[in-house]
């Protein structure tokens, strides 16, 4: 397979005075896989057609592969999409379903066959030939569907929502399989959906989207650790937002209040009163009388491996995750609060 690049240029999607996505512009190189991940509304589905070519930008460029494909339709696009639904044809077979884009496009039935069945192998379909989609789980209809889109041999292959009808031990072991599918084949893929964890897990890069705009892009880890903005802090997983207090201690560094909590982080050019994000998992529980922020346990859940706290004080009720699932605290219990030297970002507020 052909792995191409993608580049947007400042491209817009109007529906009358509505804008479905406004003058965005981003790369995606060739052979990586990138996630569009944002709320319903975002614009991010939107931006997957206009690559597939079944929505027409209203202004901008759309080059896949250097060519400029903005005006062309979809059947003339190398590219091949993986649907939410997976739009399996109930009547047809397996085989028969991973053919169809072949078969449609007038080749010999013995090269149909053959790769049809070369497909499903990579996607560990080998002797599902004449089951029908009904008598699958849905983790093989979903292969089924990875499979018909693989068998186009596409430039660009796209994927839409596509766990979001998996429970969550499939969902997982899907992911994974997508990710590895598309690092042993040097698939160039585009990604969407509205599960951070899930972006997180697969992707190379991650354009989180907006009120149809892009509202930072990068590495999960970047966008994890170095939110620009409340929006991107709060959709990147659970974040705590307070207020504090940020004093410059030299180019680079800053020290931080958050009432009498302090710490000493990258000031990101920020000074002053300040917004700040703080991961649940940054809030360390001590015991009352040690230093720290006084705080009293409002709620509290057993999740497995964690604990969860809802805590409150004197900055605002704090949702903490501690793993002493041994040492449960009850709804009342009075605790200290301390801050560890990681997961804690002051932000731009919004």
């Amino acid at each position: 397979m052909k792995a191409a690049a993608i580049e947007f240029r400042q491209v817009s999607k109007l529906y009358g005075e509505v804008a479905a996505v406004r003058d965005i512009s981003f790369t995606i190189a060739a052979s990586t896989l990138v996630t569009l991940l944002g709320p319903s509304g975002c614009g991010k589905t939107t931006t997957l057609r206009m690559i597939a070519g079944l929505e027409l930008p209203t202004s901008g460029s759309i080059l896949i592969g250097g060519e400029d494909v903005t005006r062309v339709p979809a059947a003339e696009r190398d590219v091949s999409m993986v649907f939410q639904s997976y739009a399996l044809f109930p009547h047809m077979s397996v085989i028969e379903n991973v053919g169809y884009g072949v078969a449609v496009a007038g080749r010999p039935k013995d090269e149909v066959q053959s790769r049809a069945k070369a497909a499903m192998a990579t996607v560990g379909l080998t002797g599902f030939d004449a089951r029908l989609p009904s008598e699958l789980s849905g983790g093989q209809q979903q292969r089924v569907a990875v499979a018909r889109a693989l068998v186009l041999e596409p430039a660009v292959l796209l994927f839409d929502e596509p766990l979001s009808n998996l429970d969550a031990r499939l969902r997982r072991q899907m992911r994974e399989e997508i990710r590895d599918l598309q690092q042993r084949l040097s698939l160039t893929v585009v990604y969407v959906t509205h599960d951070q964890s899930e972006a997180m897990a697969v992707s190379d890069r991650i354009i989180v989207m907006n009120k149809a705009a892009i509202a930072q892009e990068g590495a999960p880890r970047e966008l994890y650790e170095q939110p620009r903005d409340v929006f991107v802090a709060g959709f990147m997983g659970d974040a705590n937002r307070v207020r504090g207090t940020l004093a410059r201690v030299d180019a680079a560094l800053g020290e931080l209040s958050i009432g009498p909590l302090k710490l000493r982080l990258p000031h990101r050019g920020l000074s002053g009163e300040v917004d700040v994000a703080v991961r649940p998992e940054a809030i360390e529980l001590a015991l009352p009388g040690e230093p720290g922020l006084a705080g009293t346990v409002r709620k509290a859940a057993y999740i497995g491996g964690v604990m969860e706290y809802t805590i409150g004080t004197a900055v605002g009720d704090l949702f903490v995750v501690n793993m002493a699932v041994d040492r449960p605290l009850s709804a009342g219990a009075e605790v200290m609060l301390k801050l560890a030297n990681h997961g804690v970002v002051p932000i731009a507020g919004v």
